[in-house]
């Protein structure tokens, strides 16, 4: 049975640095919870804190119904894997992953049933008589996570584990890493800084800035309702177009009003559930927010409610594969969206944009706050 974690108004300073502000966050039993965050944001340090590694300065900890604030790491049933893999160098690979159990005095049958099943279900059982020097980078990384798994702890903690391989590589072992949690049904709390990473993996991600969790959610409610700009913007790749506006009137219907650089401003009309939400006043500043996928080819998408067709001079066109993404003026800044390869057109060329009005975020200006929100996801 998997532990939860609790942690309860945690702070943590370094001398007269605040790093950790005062964080509540509960992590269901079983949960693969995923801290993501810019470098810096404390996400690493708030890691090492449920791990033991660093000490709290305020607050409590609690593993399952253990508060464990002054328990010592090898205490705290859980084991952790690292960017850097921490293996030794001289030793083998069967060496690696049994070491822990060995200085625990683990009967040598157990240790031997637990080296055989982890490094099969990793597929690294024709590798334990070879040294880390001898193996690729995903090699060892497989044994750093085998190393931690025969523990079989009730947490895993996984540091940016997958931050020193190569692109391929990284999806490769997201796909084993998320095998082994739907298998294991361990609780999992795992740090990045790679928003796709914490998308796909996650069964809820803490967003985090400047020592804060600004938003902790199920993935799709972080990517569909953002709590504030920063989330908006942090989550996504291409991240999501923000077009700085007022709130305005087309005709009865509420809009926001986006300036066009000297030209009349573009009215983007409000579907009636948003604008039915807002209390603010027409003139009221704001942030309009719309993912690349939400603004395509006019004409290419089947008919819906809440469509708007602008017309814009594209300034640049990034092939992707799949999708071309087009880059363009709107108002004071560059707009990205996402369109077929084959509807996509030359450079310098005008082109009609149709714009899924349904899929629209709004946030005040001022506070950055997401206005009319249809969740709290805090």
């Amino acid at each position: 049975m998997a532990s939860g974690i609790t942690l309860s108004g945690v702070f943590k300073r370094f001398g007269a640095t605040e790093v950790i502000k005062g964080i509540d966050l509960a992590i269901e039993p079983g949960e693969f919870v995923v801290l993501v965050g810019p470098s810096g944001c404390g996400k690493s340090t708030l890691l090492n804190l449920v791990a033991g590694l660093e000490t709290l300065t305020s607050g409590d900890i609690r593993i399952g119904a253990q508060v464990v604030n002054d328990v010592p790491p090898r205490d705290r049933d859980i084991a952790m894997v690292f960017q850097s893999y921490a293996l030794y160098p001289t030793k083998s690979v069967r060496q690696n992953i049994t070491f822990g159990m060995q200085t625990r005095h683990v009967p040598r049958d157990r240790q031997e049933a637990a080296l055989d099943e982890f490094s099969r279900l990793l597929q690294i059982d024709g590798l334990l008589d070879r040294k880390p020097g001898q193996l690729s980078g995903g090699q060892r990384q497989r044994v750093a996570m085998g190393r931690a798994l025969v523990r079989q702890p009730e947490v895993f903690l996984f540091d940016e584990p997958l931050s020193n391989l190569d692109a391929k590589l990284r999806i490769e072992m997201r796909t084993e890493i998320k095998k082994l949690h739907q298998r294991l049904g361990k609780t999992v709390v795992y740090v990045t800084h790679d928003q796709i990473e914490a998308m796909t993996l996650a069964s809820r991600i803490a967003v985090m800035d400047n020592g804060h969790i600004r938003q902790f959610a199920q993935p799709h409610e972080i990517y569909e309702d953002p709590v504030d700009l920063f989330v908006a913007g942090f989550m996504g790749s291409p991240p999501m177009n923000m077009l700085p506006g007022k709130l305005a009137r087309d005709g009865t219907a509420r809009a926001v009003a986006v300036e066009g650089n000297g030209a009349p401003p573009i009215l983007f009309p409000l579907p009636g559930r948003l604008a039915a939400r807002l209390d603010e006043p027409d003139g009221h500043e704001v942030v309009l927010g719309l993912r690349p996928e939400a603004i395509f080819a006019a004409g290419t998408e089947l008919p819906g409610p809440d469509r708007f067709v602008f017309e814009r001079t594209v300034g640049v066109v990034e092939p992707t594969g799949p999708d071309t993404m087009l880059v363009f003026a709107i108002g004071p800044v560059e707009a990205i969206a996402r369109v077929r390869p084959g509807d996509a057109p030359d450079p310098g060329t005008a082109f009609s944009f149709e714009v899924d009005m349904t899929k629209a975020k709004l946030f005040d200006a001022a506070s950055g706050l997401a206005l009319g929100a249809r969740t709290g996801g805090r």
